[in-house]
């Protein structure tokens, strides 16, 4: 049925020995590492000192140590912290501390220290450490100032929030004259977008301090701004203008594409602001799927809008059948955006649709498109298979693993540490030490076949979240009984077959919920395998008839799996049997795609890039994706993926909606 773990039995009795040794011989040594995890989380400095010795020698005494000096992390001396290092060294505990400390220094200047342990960290994924670096570099001219500002400044572009580290080197290079007011603008633009006032005032006040209440105005209700009459004649305020009309759009695109046709912003503001402008306003009408986006993107310039803008500009050329301008848009993109996946296919698609005159031409540039991304690998790659005529298969396994490649995973420090962290209830900890070690430690991460050796580790473990992602960092090798395990066979596949569901569906839903940990809990309170809302779960148990349900039972997991099946199957029966509209209900509530299915008959792929949630997009794709690989496995036929996303548009039957589904 799976190929998974099928060649393994049990750990050998020297492994088992390594994993669970140290916890068995400590117990006292575990107690207090666990006390040592509520002090920190306490910020009990006195405590963590008084508690670190009790856990010398102990498998997770860096992570210890960790806690230990991180709280110290103010007071302590170089000295004292690079002793602390000095304990840790080689783990992920060492390099997370000296990332802290690195964020330290450069909040105090000292850039002495910084330069001297900036050569020992490893992971150099942070931002803000890298716009310090940057900004040194300058300093030392170990590259022409211009481009370092240029880093800089796509650094903090990417920044999702305010921050010291960029808004730091940024400044540095604005004041140098190494960085224009324009970069800044943008990202006080890009900030405002995304409704984080807090980093639009930060930006602003690099350039026009004065500025601020007005910008603070303007985030509380921009109408106002732009209705005085003043400010039309006010010198040096189209800036400021833009912003509003950034806002404004936010919640009423039409309000504002109405305000930026008023003559005296088409005499202010340059043909780039007005094309910006436009970018934003077209993508929020196409967030709201209004009929009149593409319109709004046509008063602008492509090559003056922001990647986000066109990724909008192609989604509601899309809902329109409007490939002419799909193509435009894709064509508009920056190198790096247009060869995701998701856009090859795009422009691949347009090309046949659009049945220009130079049809040989476009056919063959097409299927060479289809060809760079065909694979049975993700959402769009599989779409290129089927366009290629080829069906979904599951890709034949990699040789098998050799016994030094297996021993050498389970001897690796980093992943034992990792391991040993989740059995003492420690899974955030295990996991950053678990991708640390993979991707992290070295240069580059691990090679394909270390990689597929701490996979089969992690599935031996029933550590499948590190299983499935560390599988998938391969790009040579796949192996698919990895990357999609099936645990929970029998309670999966019983329940499915019961009620009427595909097991493949819930399969590639689960996969996409918890990656199968069976105690997950998110942010918001979802639960279990299938992460039940603890809402949700109380009405389908009542719905189904489970009389003895008891919130506390929701992590358990056939209780877990009953509830979450009997509530997919109930959406899927209200949206008509529809994989894409039943996965979006589960993510998103059955309301929004209700609303999102009105409109014009869509195939089931132009609907879901064309819904309007980043997270519940790329959740639909993926479990329908996950479904037809999991079909895959489980009948060992060929699969087609769409055909199972089908059409989506209003509802077609006189069939009341189940108005009681939460």
């Amino acid at each position: 049925m799976n190929a998974v773990i099928a060649k393994r039995g049990l750990l050998p009795i020297m492994a088992v020995l390594l994993l669970q040794g140290v916890a068995w011989a400590q117990p006292a040594a575990d107690t207090a590492l666990l006390d040592m995890r509520e002090a920190f989380r306490r910020n009990n400095a006195p405590a963590l000192t008084a508690l670190l010795p009790r856990v010398r020698g102990h498998q997770l005494e860096p992570l210890a140590q960790y806690w230990e000096a991180k709280a110290r992390l103010e007071t302590a001396s170089p000295a004292e912290l690079r002793e602390a290092l000095d304990r840790m060294a080689g783990t992920y505990w060492e390099d997370r501390l000296r990332n802290d400390w690195l964020l330290r220094l450069g909040q105090q200047r000292d850039w002495t220290t910084f330069a001297a342990e900036l050569p020992r960290y490893r992971m150099n994924d942070d931002r803000q450490v890298q716009c310090y670096a940057l900004m040194l570099d300058a300093v030392s001219q170990r590259q022409p100032a211009d481009a370092l500002g240029r880093q800089v400044a796509d650094l903090w572009l990417a920044q999702r929030d305010a921050d010291e580290g960029c808004a730091t080197a940024a400044k540095a290079f604005v004041d140098s004259g190494h960085l224009t007011s324009e970069w800044v603008w943008r990202r006080a633009r890009l900030a405002m977008e995304a409704g984080r006032t807090r980093a639009v005032t930060q930006a602003v006040a690099m350039v026009d301090a004065g500025a601020l209440p007005v910008v603070n105005a303007i985030a509380a209700n921009p109408a106002r701004y732009l209705d005085e009459k003043i400010t039309a004649i006010r010198p040096r305020t189209k800036e400021l203008v833009t912003l509003a009309i950034i806002k404004l759009a936010d919640g009423n695109p039409d309000a504002a594409a109405l305000e930026l046709d008023h003559t005296r912003w088409k005499a202010q503001l340059t043909q780039e602001e007005r094309s910006w402008l436009w970018g934003v306003i077209g993508k929020r009408a196409a967030q709201k799927l209004q009929d009149n986006a593409l319109v709004y993107f046509a008063n602008g310039q492509d090559r003056f809008m922001h990647s986000d803008h066109l990724a909008w500009k192609v989604r509601a050329g899309l809902r329109a059948g409007a490939w002419g301008h799909v193509l435009d848009a894709i064509g508009a993109m920056g190198d790096a955006q247009r060869a995701e996946p998701v856009w090859i296919y795009w422009q691949a698609r347009a090309l046949l649709a659009l049945k220009r005159p130079d049809a040989v031409a476009a056919t063959a540039q097409a299927r060479a498109l289809y060809e760079s991304i065909a694979s049975p690998r993700g959402f769009y790659e599989q779409l290129a298979l089927e366009e290629l005529g080829r069906p979904i298969t599951v890709p034949a396994p990699p040789p098998p693993l050799t016994t030094q490649e297996e021993e050498t995973a389970r001897l690796n420090p980093g992943l034992q540490r990792a391991l040993a962290a989740v059995a003492l209830g420690l899974r955030s900890e295990g996991v950053r030490e678990w991708n640390y070690t993979t991707s992290l430690h070295t240069v580059g991460g691990m090679g394909e076949r270390e990689l597929l050796a701490a996979a089969a580790l992690a599935c031996e473990q029933a550590l499948w979240d590190r299983c499935i992602n560390s599988s998938e960092r391969t790009r040579l090798t796949q192996d698919y009984g990895q990357r999609f395990p099936m645990p929970h066979q029998n309670a999966v596949l019983q329940r499915a077959s019961a009620i009427g569901l595909d097991p493949a569906y819930v399969y590639g839903l689960i996969r996409q919920e918890s990656r199968f940990i069976t105690d997950a809990r998110s942010g918001v309170g979802a639960s279990g395998l299938m992460q039940v809302m603890p809402a949700t779960a109380r009405w389908t148990a009542r719905k189904i008839g489970m009389t003895d349900f008891q919130p506390h039972r929701i992590s358990e997991r056939d209780t877990n799996i009953a509830i979450g099946t009997a509530y997919l199957k109930l959406a899927l029966d209200d949206f008509e049997g529809s994989l894409p509209m039943a996965a979006a209900a589960y993510n998103a509530g059955p309301n929004r795609p209700r609303a999102w299915r009105n409109g014009p008959v869509l195939a089931g792929e132009i609907w879901a890039e064309n819904i309007p949630f980043e997270e519940t997009r790329d959740y639909v794709k993926k479990v329908l994706a996950n479904t037809t690989t999991y079909a895959a496995i489980i009948t060992g036929q060929p699969q087609s993926l769409r055909a199972r996303l089908g059409l989506v548009g209003p509802r077609s039957t006189p069939t009341p909606i189940n108005t009681e589904l939460p």
